[in-house]
């Protein structure tokens, strides 16, 4: 879905430039992540790929206030929305950043991640945009490459084509795969969190797909 774009934009989100990182971000972050929240380098480093308007990290961090979550966000227009949820919930375990999700491996340094979330992201139909999934063979390189031994890949989509492909590339770079359901909220943990994504395709009646992945 393409985002329209809004006047004054980055404007207001030097309102936030407090957590939110609007200039583009290169090797000079590579290492340094878990400074930007406190003195406490041993905390967890959890992100997610492509965090929308906000709702799950903010969900998920106030449930995990010991942790440390990064949201990555091409669209600027959905990182102030989201900016702004931080804000009103005065989370200070939370940092956007308006990144694109191709050039990752470049601003983290080896093992630096401990979680990734990919929540709902675009299925790329088409046999010829494959490359382009999120959860594509490249892709899990650069994952594999940043987060650290035994670090996970928490994936949830309702798209089961998407799924199966991406059980199928797990499979191919050994990766361990455990609670796969393809049917979440046939069975809902408490600990779920829905994203807004989430909601509006299973009032559609789409089942819900999810997996956890151990990266080794």
């Amino acid at each position: 879905m393409r985002i329209r774009k809004k006047p004054h934009t980055e404007e207001k989100l030097q309102n936030f430039s407090d957590f939110v990182s609007v200039s583009e971000i290169g090797e000079e972050k590579k290492g340094g992540w878990r400074k930007l929240f406190s003195d406490d380098l041993s905390r967890e480093l959890f992100v997610e790929l492509g965090t929308g308007k906000g709702d799950f990290i903010t969900q998920l961090a106030e449930r995990n206030p010991d942790k440390n979550f990064l949201g990555l966000e091409m669209e600027k227009e959905v990182v102030l929305k989201a900016a702004r949820k931080v804000q009103e919930k005065n989370l200070s375990n939370v940092r956007l950043a308006v990144f694109d999700i191709n050039k990752i491996s470049e601003i983290f340094s080896d093992g630096e991640v401990d979680r990734l979330y990919i929540n709902f992201c675009d299925p790329w139909p088409k046999k010829r945009h494959f490359k382009r999934r999120l959860t594509y063979i490249n892709f899990l390189d650069m994952y594999q490459k940043i987060l650290k031994s035994g670090g996970e890949i928490h994936f949830k989509t309702d798209n089961r084509n998407l799924f199966d492909f991406s059980l199928e590339q797990f499979a191919e770079k050994n990766f361990e795969v455990r609670d796969v359901t393809f049917d979440l909220h046939a069975n809902e943990p408490p600990e779920n969190i829905r994203t807004e994504y989430e909601n509006k395709f299973s009032a559609q009646g789409f089942k819900i797909n999810r997996c956890v992945v151990i990266v080794k």
